[in-house]
């Protein structure tokens, strides 16, 4: 869609409330409904519609009835949107000539007030050429939907912080000045693209500078993705400057390597083929060896001790995690961590050698408790002697296959006899006394048939 500024001229503050309205109407609807945008835009006199029909004639809105009648933004309107702010800014005040076009963004000259001219880069995510966005960046990240507008928008505030981080830190980039939306204005480099360019005066040295700068993105933690002779202005001095820079990631990304190894194999197919330089060496001398290294460097080979710019970013591939992790390796340990590590241990032994005296005590416990679950298991079939019965020929079992100490104990420990006998007598008792189970308990509420007891309505004497 050609980007026609001249009708910002006859678009009144009306018009600029409505597409705001649309805007953020367009936050939580893919389609705006009419009334929703009328209350949004609050005009004061009315004439919603009015405005509305002014806009579709310029092609800033789309109207849809497919499901209900409402209305989503262009990329035209989106465009007014964002240079109108940045010409309440003061940033820019006129518009140029289109100088780039591409798949993913549109480039035009912008001028100031002072003639300083600049350039301004429209993102335009969604085109037909390239529409597979959502598997080819990482805008989305843990979005499940998404609109063009919105991914053009995260992909113009990427661009924008890599640009300026790489700018601090000496690369040659071009100067971010401003960003709004989903448009970018940077300083407009002097040059021409590396595409275009048939003949060098020292191709080896281009070459060298280049392969040092994508070395050097990757000690300070980047890489390109997608460095090759479109994104390379290069100027009448052979002085390289590097554009475009939303698709960057960090060196710890799950393919970090598979990128940085194709973006030296782009530089150095184009130099072999425009500039017939031959990168071959052979693997029989290490002269050789450590000639192809420099030509052709290795991701293994390079440190990361430069900078930790895709920690600062959080750029793609780089987690939460993995910055604790590295807080973790730089924290130091203390010595006192180890001295009550020790304490701890020493208390535990302790402890175990507490608990182990009071093993004869739990043990004869524990019998007892044994017995009177199995006076309740057996209650239901009345065996009432049987479980005394069973019960004294296990006390004789226990008695006979005990040892000599352990006899001693029982006779000097009165009081236990008299505790388990008594034990015994109120299993007796809550036996005679029909005492229910869980089991019986609920036996009247099962499906499809009588219950054995009789429930509690029946128990009533009317």
């Amino acid at each position: 869609m050609k980007l026609d500024v001249n009708v910002l001229r006859y678009l009144s503050k009306d018009d600029f409330r409505v597409l705001t309205a649309v805007e953020m109407g367009m936050r939580n609807h893919e389609i705006v409904p009419a009334e929703l945008i009328e209350r949004i835009a609050s005009l004061r006199h009315g004439g919603t519609y009015k405005v509305l029909k002014n806009l579709l004639k310029h092609k800033l809105l789309h109207h849809d009835s497919s499901k209900y009648d409402g209305f989503r933004l262009t990329y035209l309107g989106y465009d007014f949107l964002a240079i109108k702010t940045l010409v309440n800014r003061g940033v820019f005040s006129s518009v140029g000539r289109q100088i780039g076009v591409g798949k993913e963004s549109d480039i035009f000259e912008v001028a100031n007030e002072d003639g300083t001219i600049m350039a301004m880069k429209l993102h335009r995510l969604g085109r037909t050429s390239f529409r597979a966005v959502k598997s080819k960046r990482d805008y989305l990240k843990h979005r499940s939907s998404f609109s063009w507008l919105y991914l053009s928008r995260l992909a113009a505030l990427k661009e924008f912080a890599f640009m300026k981080a790489l700018q601090e830190h000496g690369f040659p980039v071009p100067n971010a000045v401003d960003c709004n939306r989903h448009c970018v204005i940077m300083s407009l480099v002097q040059g021409y693209p590396f595409v275009q360019v048939k003949q060098l005066q020292n191709p080896e040295t281009v070459f060298e500078k280049i392969i040092g700068i994508v070395v050097r993105f990757a000690e300070h933690g980047l890489i390109h993705c997608d460095f090759n002779e479109f994104n390379i202005m290069i100027d009448d001095d052979e002085n390289i400057t590097i554009i475009d820079f939303p698709q960057m990631v960090s060196v710890s990304h799950r393919n970090a390597e598979m990128y940085f190894d194709r973006d030296v194999e782009c530089i150095i197919k184009f130099f072999s083929k425009r500039f017939n330089l031959s990168f071959e060496a052979n693997a029989d001398d290490s002269d050789s060896d450590a000639e192809s290294n420099a030509v052709k460097p290795r991701f293994s080979s390079i440190k990361k001790a430069s900078g930790f710019l895709d920690k600062e970013l959080y750029a793609s591939g780089f987690s939460r995690k993995e910055q604790d992790d590295i807080e973790k390796f730089t924290e130091k340990i203390h010595g006192s961590d180890d001295e009550e590590i020790e304490d701890d241990e020493e208390t535990e032994d302790d402890e175990d050698h507490d608990s182990s005296k009071l093993n004869a005590s739990s043990i004869q416990i524990f019998d007892t408790l044994c017995s009177l679950t199995k006076y309740e298991d057996d209650e239901q079939s009345g065996n009432i002697g049987d479980v005394v019965e069973d019960q004294q020929n296990s006390e004789e079992k226990h008695e006979d296959g005990s040892d000599k100490v352990e006899d001693d104990e029982q006779d000097d420990n009165p009081e236990l006899e008299q505790r388990l006998a008594k034990q015994r007598r109120r299993a007796i008792q809550a036996a005679r006394a029909g005492r229910k189970t869980n089991a019986s308990r609920n036996s009247y509420k099962d499906k499809g048939g009588k219950s054995s007891h009789n429930s509690k309505i029946q128990k009533s004497n009317w």
